[in-house]
């Protein structure tokens, strides 16, 4: 996209949404999208993002902003009511470690380091958003946060822990997804992520001569007994209606041909749309692993890190959602998600203490390619910005009014 303003209409945004942009707001928000994406900054590590963040929330005369989460920001946006409810709108900042390969003129400058997931157009139409809320608020006050360390999953328990919401009514946020098109958006309630939990499992025996394998308990033929049976918790364990993934992504042992070595490390991930289901895969990864060294005579000793918990949008929430998206783009753009996601999302942390829902907004200019997130030459359309801050706002006046409404 090359123009902003008035002339987005005929770049693939609809008119109703180009109408809400200045060209001086529209070329802010484009022109912090191109920089953020020139200096991709890592999780914990955005302290120049956070800094062009800032700049450009004074320039837009939004300057009621709190540093929070080390290196994230909080824009408290006034509610045409002060008392009202507080609603919370969610921008993640930060990047991952690739090296890109878009050849866009804007391309990363930082080696290994690239937006491959969006979260450049993220943090733009968190500040769209925040302008077009200041200049039609809704019922109560709006907090934008621009969240760092999405990707590492641990971003959004650093805001929640600073208490910076606490008193927040209901949260939306949303991901750029090159598989619809600019304009198409999906509030779709139910599972939308799941939960992201990893596991490394040590295989411990005793080590020998490759060529006198009687005198080991060898931890390579367990570990890959384990690797086996570790299928089976999805195929004989879990309930066929209720999906589930167990990978093995990484399997590392010996030094030599013909040693047998005294340890082999796993790792992999458990994914899960339900608690219930989540509960059951870990626990017999868990028993699983342990059983099967025990029979070939060795030792696993199993590490946890529970991760991201699923994301699953509730109703009302999700109704807000749909009713805002409606009115800002009408009821045919927005369209199902059509399969399951079992990629994960640290926007379930803040669900799991406020409602809200989380949507998807079409990021693939009209004839372009699908292109998969966390790939090197990922890039959403850059139409996207303004309909994802249309929405998010709209999202925040509708749920204010709802939650204001009810008794």
């Amino acid at each position: 996209m090359t123009t902003a303003g008035a002339d987005m209409a005929t770049s693939g945004v609809p008119a109703a949404v180009a109408r809400l942009f200045s060209r001086e707001l529209a070329d802010t928000l484009v022109g912090l999208r191109r920089d953020i994406h020139r200096h991709p900054e890592l999780a914990f590590n955005e302290t120049g993002t956070a800094q062009r963040l800032l700049d450009a929330l004074h320039s837009l005369g939004l300057g009621e902003v709190t540093r929070v989460g080390a290196t994230g920001l909080v824009v408290r946006v006034p509610g045409r009511n002060r008392t009202g409810p507080i609603v919370a709108l969610r921008g993640d900042i930060d990047a991952l470690p690739i090296q890109e390969a878009t050849s866009l003129p804007f391309a990363s400058t930082i080696p290994g380091a690239m937006h491959a997931c969006g979260h450049d157009v993220h943090a733009a139409w968190a500040v769209g958003a925040a302008a077009l809320l200041a200049a039609a608020p809704a019922a109560g006050d709006v907090l934008v946060v621009l969240q760092p360390a999405e990707e590492t999953g641990h971003g959004a328990m650093a805001i929640l822990e600073s208490g910076a919401l606490d008193g927040v009514a209901a949260i939306f946020g949303g991901h750029v997804d090159r598989r619809f098109e600019v304009g198409q958006v999906v509030t779709d309630e139910g599972p939308l992520a799941a939960s992201t939990d990893t596991f490394e499992i040590e295989v411990i025996g005793t080590g020998a001569h490759a060529a006198r394998p009687h005198e080991s308990r060898d931890p390579i033929v367990a570990a890959a007994a384990i690797v086996g049976a570790l299928q089976s918790i999805v195929s004989r364990r879990l309930n066929p209606a209720a999906p589930g993934v167990v990978t093995i992504g990484s399997f590392h042992a010996g030094s030599a041909a013909n040693i047998i070595p005294d340890r082999a490390r796993l790792s992999g991930t458990v994914r899960a749309v339900d608690q219930a289901s989540r509960d059951l895969m870990l626990s017999e990864v868990a028993r699983t692993s342990e059983s099967v060294a025990r029979a070939y005579g060795t030792e696993a000793h199993l590490k946890l890190d529970r991760g991201t918990p699923p994301i699953v949008n509730p109703p009302l929430a999700t109704r807000w959602a749909r009713r805002a998206a409606a009115q800002v783009l009408g009821e045919n753009a927005i369209v199902p998600l059509g399969f399951l996601n079992l990629a994960g999302e640290d926007f379930a942390h803040y669900m799991e203490r406020i409602p809200g829902c989380f949507i998807r907004v079409g990021a693939r200019e009209p004839g372009g390619d699908v292109i998969p997130a966390h790939a090197p030459t990922f890039y959403p359309a850059e139409e996207s910005i303004f309909i994802g801050a249309a929405v998010l706002a709209e999202c925040a006046r509708v749920a204010s009014d709802g939650i204001a409404a009810s008794p």
